[in-house]
């Protein structure tokens, strides 16, 4: 009787222990299937990008997601504003880890961002035999005191655009130096009935600042040398540049206005027919030669003016991808970057919606010319781009630049006491000696 219910017992007992066991098999099933699950989830990949490229971008996002499905790719529409956008990252850097794995970056946000801190450098990740592929300029402003933190992806320069059929009117071939640019715009404005010589953008913003910086190297002078912090705004050349921007205007050359023109307003002047010059970005040609446009078909391009014996120059505007110094994923964000600054996807992305590549073979690619015969002439202009000065306290500079830029052509100072007292203010922020 005793064997036969410790029999029973026992028998019960390896009945439980077997459902106890297979009950912890299930659940370390259950675990290690979480943790297979788990390790498939996409890697999120995030970045702030102003609304209408975000829009314009989600093509090359889709593309990239459906080639790699271990990374989501999240981009956060931000305000159209480019100042709204950098405050935005500058606020969450300075909150503590960035939410971001990568800035989408305008070229003047670099030494900012890069002296705090915020990104990594991407020196060993890309050869100089790679870079050698993308424009020069392009690549300089990626650069900061020996690291190189921004990958370009889309280039901007300033240029002149002219009037092909005023000129043809009036006998003269497109400028070249200061003096030829003063000398047509006068015999146009004599012989025709178009109000204005050259439109140009002179209100107190980053505008004004892109202007002059073409300006003072058109003279064969210098804003700021980033690699000994020597201001040249006092220089001869600087003074000039100045000068030059308020005989435009005494002179009647340019309109009283254009001292709170943008972009956008001396575009306007210029396509519906009230200029014959214009300084402005590679987005005006398409704009301009639009149908129903009064000046279509009679516009053409070329670097901007310069002095005798100098060199044109093209203020250098863009954007590209750095990767955020608190990401904790560098090398999938790494992979991101790689793709949209890849031969493939830049070409589909200029081509679809106009803006410039940063490769320079693109520029001269069939395809790429039969949608924009133009970039052939843009090519030229893009050779000639300088960055704006890559320092750390750029913003305070430029702040600075800009006011007294501005008091010079509204006539509250002359353009030695503007660029003087502008050099002193500099020389200050910037720690050095007059």
């Amino acid at each position: 009787m005793i064997k036969r219910t410790f029999a029973k017992f026992f028998h019960l007992g390896l009945k439980k222990l077997g459902l106890i066991a297979l009950a912890l098999a299930v659940t370390a099933g259950v675990i290690l299937l979480g943790v297979t699950v788990r390790a498939q989830q996409p890697v999120t990949i995030s970045f702030l990008v102003r609304a209408v490229e975000a829009e314009q971008m989600q093509g090359l996002a889709d593309q990239f997601m459906a080639e790699n499905p271990d990374i989501r790719l999240e981009m956060v529409r931000g305000p159209n504003a480019a100042d709204a956008v950098e405050n935005l990252y500058t606020t969450s850097f300075l909150l503590g880890d960035s939410p971001y794995d990568i800035l989408f970056s305008d070229v003047v946000w670099i030494p900012k961002f890069a002296a705090a801190g915020w990104l990594l450098d991407l020196s060993d990740r890309v050869s100089e035999a790679e870079l050698a592929d993308f424009l020069e300029a392009d690549v300089a402003a990626g650069l900061y005191q020996g690291g190189f933190y921004r990958m370009p992806f889309r280039s901007d320069m300033g240029m002149l655009y002219y009037r092909t059929d005023l000129l043809e009117q009036v006998g003269l071939d497109p400028p070249e130096t200061f003096s030829d640019l003063i000398a047509a715009s006068e015999a146009i404005q004599a012989q025709t009935d178009v109000n204005w010589g050259f439109v140009w953008q002179g209100a107190q913003y980053e505008g004004i600042v892109t202007n002059y910086v073409e300006l003072v190297a058109g003279y064969g002078g210098f804003w700021i040398d980033p690699d000994t912090l020597e201001v040249g705004l006092d220089q001869p050349a600087g003074i000039q540049a100045a000068e030059f921007m308020k005989a435009m205007i005494g002179e009647g050359i340019s309109p009283p206005g254009v001292t709170n023109y943008i972009e956008e307003d001396s575009l306007r002047q210029f396509e519906n027919g009230n200029a014959a010059f214009l300084r402005n970005w590679p987005y005006v040609w398409a704009e301009a030669n639009r149908e129903g446009s009064p000046v279509a078909g009679n516009i053409g391009l070329r670097p901007m003016v310069h002095d005798d014996g100098q060199q044109s120059a093209a203020c250098l505007g863009g954007w590209g991808f750095g990767i955020s110094a608190t990401t904790p994923h560098p090398e999938e964000a790494w992979r991101v970057v790689e793709f949209f600054t890849s031969p493939g996807p830049m070409k589909e992305f200029v081509t679809e919606f106009a803006y410039v590549p940063s490769r320079r073979a693109l520029f001269t690619d069939p395809d790429v010319l039969a949608e924009f015969p133009h970039f052939e002439q843009l090519l030229e202009v893009a050779e000639t781009a300088v960055p704006r000065p890559p320092v750390g306290q750029y913003a305070q500079l430029s702040d600075i630049l800009q006011r007294y830029l501005s008091a010079t052509i509204s006539n509250q100072m002359t353009p030695q006491v503007a660029m003087e007292r502008a050099a002193g203010e500099s020389r200050r922020v910037l720690g050095v000696d007059g």
